[in-house]
């Protein structure tokens, strides 16, 4: 089964689109007591594919004054030390987890909303045509940061791996993660006895977790097919822009107004569910991030169409300058100053104007 398949099933049971979950290959979504939706092992229910290795996490050498032991895969990757071995393990955990589905909250909605929709893009980004290849990086790395930032992780594993090409490595020891991820998972396929204290699912179950992560990781890499979102009746304009960044960036430069009326024609229909103020989000800070990351000034266009309806150009700027802090960053990186813009000021509205104006 596809990992596409997977991706689907994750958003139907996140916006709760009624669709009944099948089991994938090993896996399959089990709730917790906290509600969270998780994947499982169907041979082990009660242990999922984050937590499956809890307790082999190492030991955090920083609360030692000499640490005087060998990470766990030494004799395979000699440059890597007890501190490097510690961000790795993070960061297979936060890709791991990147199919969990956590009840959301005014404190967490935002980084939810950040790391699902750059991973999502980070399928997308690498195989859009109509970018140059410098675009390319800059919006990969751009993605890639806020995907760790908002897991959240810790600062030094926020900055621990760099892309080589269409690669991600561990930036101070040069090791793909790849590899040493497909290293970690057959070190304890095949010391399962050794480690039987701290594993509750076998071999098998680790050799398939280990597909997924690798699955997942060819995602963030940019070298797997671009993900789709599944449409519905009255989101076929939108989900068709947010499946096909060419598309959206080709009918922005032939004809702007279009893409404005395809939001227009969203916010006229007025009918809210999960799902479908998910997708609306998504095409905006879409827009945001294809097009305002390169041209800002071109937000004037967006507020000129949008001005004779004023209730709507202020429900469009608010929520893509304040769903996610994709904008704030953006200002940040190009050096611009939002009071240049009161066009855009103007249609503020109070969490805006606290987080861009205090």
């Amino acid at each position: 089964m596809k990992i596409q398949q997977l991706v689907e099933t994750y958003l139907n049971i996140k916006f709760k689109r009624g669709v009944q979950p099948a089991p994938w290959g090993v896996f399959q979504y089990s709730w917790d007591e906290d509600d969270c939706a998780e994947l499982s092992f169907v041979g082990e229910p009660e242990e999922s594919f984050t937590s499956w290795m809890y307790d082999l996490q190492p030991r955090d050498a920083h609360y030692v004054a000499s640490p005087d032991w060998q990470p766990v895969l030494a004799g395979r990757f000699h440059q890597v030390d007890v501190y490097d071995e510690l961000i790795l393990y993070y960061l297979l955990f936060t890709i791991n987890s990147t199919l969990t589905i956590r009840p959301t909250n005014a404190y967490n909605a935002m980084n939810d909303r950040m790391k699902s929709h750059s991973f999502f893009q980070m399928s997308h980004c690498s195989a859009a045509s109509r970018m140059s290849e410098e675009q390319k990086h800059q919006l990969r790395d751009f993605f890639f940061f806020f995907y760790l930032y908002a897991h959240p992780v810790n600062e030094d594993t926020l900055y621990a791996c760099s892309f080589h090409e269409q690669r991600l490595v561990h930036t101070t020891t040069n090791i793909s993660l790849e590899h040493y991820f497909a290293a970690f998972h057959d070190h304890y396929s095949e010391h399962c006895d050794q480690y039987r204290d701290d594993l509750i699912i076998n071999p098998d179950d680790i050799q398939a977790s280990k597909h997924l992560t690798l699955e997942l990781l060819r995602i963030i890499e940019g070298k797997s097919s671009p993900l789709h979102m599944p449409s519905e009746e009255g989101l076929e304009a939108v989900v068709q822009m947010i499946n096909n960044v060419d598309l959206m960036l080709q009918l922005y430069e032939d004809n702007t107004s279009a893409l404005f009326e395809i939001m227009r024609d969203f916010l006229a229909e007025n009918r809210s569910t999960l799902y479908r103020d998910h997708c609306f989000t998504t095409l905006l800070q879409n827009y945001v991030c294809y097009i305002l990351h390169f041209k800002f000034d071109e937000i004037h266009t967006l507020v000129d169409y949008f001005g004779s309806t004023p209730t709507w150009c202020g429900v469009i700027i608010n929520k893509m300058f304040t769903d996610t802090i994709f904008i704030q960053r953006i200002l940040r990186l190009k050096q611009i100053d939002i009071n240049a813009y009161p066009d855009v000021i103007a249609f503020f509205g109070e969490e805006a104007r606290s987080i861009y104006l205090s």
